[in-house]
């Protein structure tokens, strides 16, 4: 499973040395895995204490950074605990799925996708 945490990362000066910068995905360092595909999503998304996302697949090469809470991420069948600062990597049509730790506190974060090439249209509601 490929989790980044953002307290491993040590940050560069970029843009002129005005902007301390730790990158998680350096620069085109996914260009072949991503190679013509396309920006498929951006959202940030809760999941309320207690609650999880069923085991899906999506065409997409898919990114949590976790905002808040803590959860239990499985892809594949390997879990592991993910919280704020991590950034997992859930590559394309991998079975995977999350949820919280506590009944009491969500899980919060923010996904990015970007879709294979040729892949058709994908129905979030019913995954």
């Amino acid at each position: 499973m490929d989790v980044r945490r953002i307290d491993d990362v040590k940050p560069v000066l970029e843009h002129n040395e005005t902007t301390s910068v730790w990158w998680l995905i350096k620069p085109r360092e996914m260009f072949e895995a991503t190679n013509g595909g396309y920006l498929e999503l951006i959202c940030e998304w809760e999941i309320a204490g207690g609650g999880e996302v069923f085991p899906h697949t999506h065409p997409t090469h898919e990114f949590y950074y976790v905002t808040a809470g803590r959860g239990l991420m499985d892809i594949e069948g390997e879990k592991r605990e993910i919280s704020p600062g991590d950034l997992v990597y859930i590559p394309p049509n991998k079975i995977h799925s999350v949820k919280t730790v506590s009944e009491n506190a969500p899980l919060r974060a923010v996904s990015f996708a970007v879709g294979e090439a040729g892949a058709g249209e994908i129905d979030y509601t019913s995954h």
